[in-house]
């Protein structure tokens, strides 16, 4: 396993310097000059280009020594992502202070979300083709037809402004916390349900399984040492690919409560026009998809003795 791990770490490498590549020249070739975006369209041309050239924006592109390209791969090896133009702060500063924010959002979603599903998705495996099947299938069919903003507005109305059990805003203690990770986990819940009941109905007729029935094994048994070993790999799989977004944290929940996490900063980079911060989130997303999806890889090997990492 520890060559295998070695040679993707090495094949990260060129897939990381296209990553670079991509978004350098993507944000060099986009939107406005950053010195319009500071100054104002009204600047002078002088104050343009001495703000240009404080800077580095009068430096050739690429094809020199002292290039905006060969500044920026200088200053990313220095883990220096700029200045952000709203803030007046390192990149590094204002992503940091939204960190904590956005991950005590999303990683109790995740964890709750993953376990109520998964709980449920055996629920239906153990009475699948029966009421509660249908019923959960039918409640999850209700919950993916209403718009994510109308439920998240809809409790923030009923059970924070007319209700009182929650604070409609802020960020100033762990009880404001409580009221978006129920939203949150309630937006994911009925998507992760039905595609779990899918896995686990698509194992549940295999041969393996009928011979434990068989042998009288207890349902619980049944689903817990046999069916859901065999298929964790997919499970993984799934919830694997939300890894990478808890420290992006979520745009919608952050927003309409208030909560000053990267997805709120993310927003105002946006609206501001802030291209450092910018291409930071998309540089740190894509480099954190990378490393997810080898630790991912990796993890096949330890839970299924079947797969071999060669």
């Amino acid at each position: 396993m520890l060559s295998y791990a070695l040679r993707r770490f090495l094949e990260m490498i060129p897939t990381t310097l296209a990553i670079l590549l991509v978004t350098f020249f993507l944000f060099a070739s986009v939107g406005d000059s950053p010195a319009l975006i500071v100054l104002g369209k009204n600047a002078t041309a002088e104050k343009i280009a001495e703000y240009n050239a404080q800077h580095g924006y009068d430096r050739p592109l690429v094809w020199a020594r002292d290039s905006q390209l060969a500044r920026y791969f200088s200053q990313l090896a220095r883990l220096d992502f700029g200045e952000s133009v709203e803030h007046q702060r390192p990149v590094v500063e204002v992503l940091g202070d939204g960190v904590g924010a956005s991950l005590s959002i999303t990683i109790p979603v995740l964890l709750l979300g993953a376990t109520l599903s998964l709980a449920l998705a055996l629920a239906c495996a153990c009475f699948r083709g029966r009421a509660p099947d249908h019923a959960l299938l039918f409640s999850t069919t209700l919950l993916l037809a209403i718009n994510p903003v109308l439920w998240v507005l809809a409790g923030q109305f009923l059970l924070a402004f007319k209700l009182g059990w929650f604070p409609i805003w802020g960020f100033d203690s762990p009880a404001a916390l409580v009221l978006p990770v129920l939203l949150g986990t309630l937006i994911s819940l009925p998507r992760d349900i039905r595609f779990l009941r899918t896995i686990l109905l698509d194992e549940i007729h295999k041969p393996y399984l009928r011979t434990a029935k068989a042998k009288k094994l207890s349902t619980p048994r049944i689903l817990l040492r046999h069916l859901l070993p065999n298929t964790l790999v997919p499970i993984i799989t799934y919830f694997s690919l939300a890894l990478p977004f808890l420290f992006t944290g979520s745009l919608l929940l952050e927003t309409t409560f208030g909560i000053p996490g990267i997805g709120a900063a993310t927003l105002n980079a946006l609206s501001n026009s802030d291209l450092p911060v910018i291409r930071a989130i998309v540089l740190l997303g894509a480099l954190a998809f990378q490393f997810v999806n080898l630790l991912t890889d990796l993890s096949y090997g330890l839970i299924d003795p079947r797969i071999r990492l060669s």
